[in-house]
C-alpha cells in the first residue's frame, strides 16, 4: 500500500490562511491562480482541519472555499478543490451521498466506492456519512438499490472481513468449487452463493480463490462472473474481484475509460484522482503506464485545460 502523500516541503499554514483571505476579496483572475496553489499543495484534509487556515473558526474552512468558488469556478474544478479539502473518509461519504440521493442516481459509482474499500476503510466511512448527513449508509443503500445488487452492497458494507495476507489453501479449493456448483455447472446461477464468498472473504483470499478456479476449471473467475451474471450486480462482483487482485491496475483502467474517445467523463476522471491521490496514485500511474505506454499526466493534460488541468495535475504529479 502506498505511503500518505504530503508536499516535498511543507508550506506555512497561517501564510496559506492569508494567501486564501486575499484570493476570495480579490480579482477573479487572481484568485483562481491562488486558490488552485494553495489547495492542490499535497494536503487535502490538512487545509480543513489546520486551526491556522480556519481562520480559528471550525465551521469556515469548508465554506470559505465553496462560497467563493461558486463565483471564481468553472463546476469541475469547483467540484475537485471542494472534494479534496475533506479527509479521505469524508470524500468517500460525500461521492457516495451524491451518488445515492443526487439529482442524478449514479449506482456505478457508489458501487465502485464500496467495493474497492478495505474493511476499515468502509467502517470510517459509514461512520463519517451518518455523522456529515444524519442517515445511515446501509438506509440510502436500502433505497435506492434492489435485488441481488442490493443483497451485495448491504452485505459487503455490513461484514468484517479479514484485511492481511494469509489464506487457508483448503477452503481457497472449497470456494472455487462452490463457485463452480454456483455457476457453470448449474442451469441458471446461484446468486446466494456469489455474493457469500465474495462479501465473506479477504482480498488475498478471493485472489487466490480466482487462481485456484483457473487452474481447476482452465476458466477465468473474471469471465465466469461476466458470463452468469448482469447489470450492477455484475460491476459489483467485477469491481470486488479486480480490486482483489490488483486495485491500482482497475483504477488505471477506470481511469483510462473515463478519458477514451469523444469526451471525457469528468465526474469519474475527479473521484478517481481526488480518493485515490492520497492512497495509491504511484501505483496507479505505473499500472497506468505499463498497460498504456502512456503516462497518466499526459493523459489528463491532452484530455483537461485551464485551473481544472492545473489542479488534477498538481494532485497526480509528474510521471
Amino acid at each position: 500500500m502506498a505511503s500518505l502523500t504530503l508536499p516535498p516541503v511543507l508550506t506555512n499554514p497561517r501564510q496559506d490562511a492569508i494567501d486564501l483571505h486575499k484570493a476570495f476579496k480579490g480579482p477573479v483572475s487572481g484568485s483562481k491562480g491562488t486558490l488552485v496553489s494553495v489547495t492542490a499543495a499535497g494536503y487535502g484534509w490538512y487545509l480543513y482541519r489546520n486551526p491556522c487556515v480556519m481562520y480559528r473558526n471550525p465551521s469556515l474552512p469548508y465554506l470559505r472555499l465553496q462560497n467563493p468558488m461558486c463565483d471564481v469556478y468553472d463546476e469541475n474544478p469547483k467540484k475537485a478543490m471542494l472534494l479534496w479539502i475533506l479527509d479521505p473518509a469524508g470524500r468517500d461519504a460525500t461521492v457516495l451521498r451524491e451518488a445515492l440521493s443526487g439529482d442524478t442516481i449514479d449506482l456505478r459509482a457508489a458501487t465502485e466506492i464500496i467495493c474497492s474499500r478495505t474493511p476499515s476503510q468502509l467502517q470510517i466511512m459509514k461512520q463519517t456519512y451518518h455523522a456529515k448527513f444524519g442517515t445511515y449508509l446501509e438506509h440510502d443503500i436500502g433505497q435506492r438499490t434492489s435485488g441481488d445488487h442490493q443483497k451485495l452492497l448491504l452485505a459487503y458494507v455490513g461484514i468484517p472481513r479479514y484485511e492481511g495476507p494469509e489464506v487457508d489453501p483448503t477452503i481457497v479449493t472449497h470456494d472455487a468449487k462452490d463457485l463452480y456448483k454456483a455457476g457453470e455447472k448449474r442451469l441458471g446461477t446461484d446468486e446466494k452463493t456469489f455474493i457469500r464468498v465474495f462479501t465473506e472473504r479477504s482480498w488475498a483470499h478471493l485472489a487466490s480463490v480466482a487462481s485456484a478456479y483457473h487452474h481447476m476449471y482452465d476458466r477465468s473467475l473474471e469471465k465466469v462472473v461476466k458470463s452468469e451474471t448482469s447489470g450492477n450486480f455484475e460491476v459489483a462482483l467485477l469491481t470486488i474481484l479486480r480490486c482483489a487482485e490488483n486495485p491500482a491496475k482497475y483504477f488505471a483502467k477506470v481511469l483510462r475509460k473515463s478519458m477514451k474517445g469523444m469526451g471525457t467523463n469528468d465526474s469519474t476522471l475527479i473521484r478517481v484522482v481526488v480518493t485515490r491521490t492520497e492512497i495509491d496514485m504511484q501505483y496507479i500511474k505505473a499500472e497506468y503506464y505499463k498497460k498504456y505506454k502512456k503516462s497518466l499526466a499526459e493523459a489528463i493534460n491532452s484530455e483537461t485545460s485551464g485551473n481544472y488541468r492545473t489542479f488534477l495535475l498538481s494532485l497526480v504529479g509528474s510521471h
